[in-house]
């Protein structure tokens, strides 16, 4: 779980850096009972129109949360910018 929320909290912090240059970013990490939730958010323009994902950051942030039996969202934050919510369990699922 520590390896995923680290690369997902890298591949947002990428991102921001890449489309919301200059923009402010607020990483959360809140430890629940039975999982930890990470929010990432800039106050960056928001995201473009069309496809959100022309590269692979997302869908490997997604694929990451999945692996261990998390969710990740990702969308427009509220107010503006871009925000990106992975809840990960505290314990890995077994794989299969």
């Amino acid at each position: 779980m520590e390896l995923a929320a680290y690369r997902i909290v890298q591949e947002a912090l990428t991102n921001a850096r890449r489309h919301a240059q200059g923009a402010a970013v607020d990483v959360e990490l809140h430890y629940m009972e039975n999982a930890v939730l990470l929010r990432i958010r800039d106050d960056g323009p928001g995201p473009p129109q069309g496809p959100l994902d022309g590269g692979h950051g997302l869908s490997g942030m997604r694929e990451r949360a999945a692996a261990i039996g998390g969710e990740l969202r990702t969308g427009p934050a509220a107010g503006g910018g871009f925000l990106v919510v992975a809840t990960l369990p505290a314990k890995a699922e077994a794989p299969g």
